[in-house]
């Protein structure tokens, strides 16, 4: 069956004005006081993991990671899911077909169509991908096509033919036929998710390390690049969004032979707690142009209420990176100095900050200790300790280690420093300790990027073997050594051995050199 987009019933490529004007007539959200478009997204307020399955074929299986990420679905049920996806596509009064870029560097670019039933997420990819010039769309030829029919939920016997779960949604892709099918679920995260996935299996052909990370360059210093590697709710947009630094983006990279480029045109940031104090520029960008998603509104106002989380903690905000005044177009830069891991850590056992090793930067990117944050994933309520293999697993395509070699080679030959940093728990694990203060990060942030953390005097933390800094400025000493925020040291100790047992039992799990494994917890 094929997709019908006569043009009597396709809008194609609509200006952002025509976009909202589409989405509210049609009763799809509200304008916010501050002229973002606010939505809710269904039942899904957050992505689907246990739901998203690849089509296995003889081109692509020997190089897929094939487990819990990658879920192998047959040719013939992929073309079964996308009958149903098209079948219903096709019978939408009106859709709505975007076209747009991932990849700003032209020489790693490729053209995504997005066909869906709802404005509100062609409004959002408008937002997120590069939006090509006029000249550009009458020659537009798309590498992806997403399918998007997430108002359409599987029936139980549909799902049993497909042998997919019974939850209603299913997430397909096939990196063969270049197409991904969203059934049953409207959160519009899963869209730029399955492309970041999509550029995480086709960049690697080309020599191109793809990156779930955020990336800045300092205005006065071009040379002066720096990337922050974490998953949802660590801080990637929150630090790469920096008034001395020019912004690259806030999520997704690429790093080429000449440098680091972004693969979007937009960011997606979390706004649960939301203040113009704690983040100026990330407030003044959710403007016009913007979409906000799950994010109450006051009945009369229309004002944002950033702190409620009756829909989900997962509340999101899109703009277009050009919202951010500092944003580098394109967005280009050279190599970095310094390569920064994110981790959200529920345990409170990990120092705020630390240096580290080339093989310690290798046994940590391939573990991605992190904690998933309430909402990011359906089910998740609360903060739960998780390993992501390379700050990314649910978006790997491919082996942990095939990226992680990539990412060596890169450190090597371009001599980045790299840095651990905690933006989890201080004084106690979740429910217990407190979040480490933005204000704290930021200082460190700032003494990494300006270059003095390299000079200070280091201490190793006896159970993780971790350089931990003796001072920092505009951190009290005190802070720096998880342990002496404790007021229960027996509590701290048992709760550290407890993580490092976990790390043991993890990279377990993955072949990596001796020197990298021995470079992990030694308590």
């Amino acid at each position: 069956m094929k997709l019908d987009l006569s043009s009597s019933k396709v809008s194609r490529n609509l200006s952002v004005p025509q976009l909202v004007e589409a989405g509210l007539a049609r009763g799809e959200g509200r304008l916010a006081a501050n002229g973002a478009f606010a939505v809710t997204t269904g039942d899904r307020t957050g992505r689907s993991p246990k739901d998203k399955y690849l089509e296995d074929v003889p081109a692509v299986h020997d190089k897929i990671w094939w487990g819990n990420v990658n879920m192998p679905v047959t040719p013939a049920q992929f073309d079964e899911a996308e009958r149903i996806a098209t079948e219903y596509l096709n019978g939408r009064e009106r859709l709505f077909v975007s076209d747009g870029y991932v990849g700003a560097d032209p020489k790693h670019r490729l053209g995504v169509r997005t066909v869906s039933e709802l404005a509100y997420h062609a409004l959002f990819v408008k937002t997120l991908f590069l939006r090509p010039s006029a000249k550009e769309l009458a020659e537009f030829a798309p590498d992806w096509t997403i399918l998007n029919a997430g108002k359409r939920k599987l029936t139980p016997a549909e799902a049993e033919k497909l042998g997919v779960g019974k939850s209603g949604v299913l997430i397909v892709q096939s990196l063969t036929r270049k197409r991904v099918v969203i059934l049953g679920s409207e959160y519009a995260g899963e869209m730029k998710k399955s492309i970041f996935y999509a550029m995480n299996f086709d960049m690697p052909e080309v020599g191109v390390f793809p990156m779930h990370c955020s990336a800045n360059v300092d205005q006065k210093d071009p040379a002066n690049v720096a990337l922050f590697f974490g998953l949802s709710g660590t801080g990637k947009t929150t630090l790469s969004a920096d008034p001395e630094r020019g912004l690259i983006g806030d999520d997704e990279h690429g790093w080429s032979d000449a440098g680091v480029f972004n693969f979007e045109g937009g960011c997606y940031a979390k706004c649960i707690k939301l203040t113009r104090e704690g983040e100026p520029m990330i407030w003044d960008a959710i403007r016009f142009g913007s979409v906000l998603e799950n994010v109450e509104l006051d009945g009369e106002t229309r004002v944002p209420d950033y702190d409620s989380t009756r829909l989900t903690e997962n509340t999101r905000a899109t703009y277009p990176v050009e919202h951010i005044p500092n944003a580098v177009i394109p967005s280009m830069a050279g190599h970095p100095k310094n390569v920064v891991f994110l981790t959200a850590d529920a345990f409170g056992v990990l120092p705020p900050v630390s240096k580290l090793t080339r093989e310690q930067a290798m046994y940590y990117f391939i573990n991605g200790y992190t904690s998933k944050l309430a909402g990011t994933e359906a089910g998740v309520t609360e903060p739960v300790p998780n390993f992501s293999p390379c700050f990314g697993g649910p978006f790997l395509p491919r082996t942990p280690k095939s990226y992680a070699d990539m990412l060596a080679r890169k450190i090597e030959k371009h001599n980045a420093n790299v840095w651990l940093l905690n933006t989890g728990w201080s004084g106690g694990p979740y429910g217990v300790g407190q979040r480490f203060k933005l204000a704290y990060t930021r200082a460190m942030v700032h003494a990494i990027l300006d270059g003095e953390l390299a000079k200070a005097s280091f201490e190793a933390d006896p159970i993780f073997g971790l350089q931990i800094p003796k001072s920092v400025n505009g951190v009290p000493d005190e802070v720096l050594a998880p342990r002496s925020t404790w007021k229960d040291k027996a509590a701290y100790d048992a709760k550290a051995k407890d993580l490092a047992k976990r790390f043991r039992d993890n990279d377990a799990k993955f072949e990596m050199p001796d020197a990298v494994r021995k470079a992990g917890p030694i308590g």
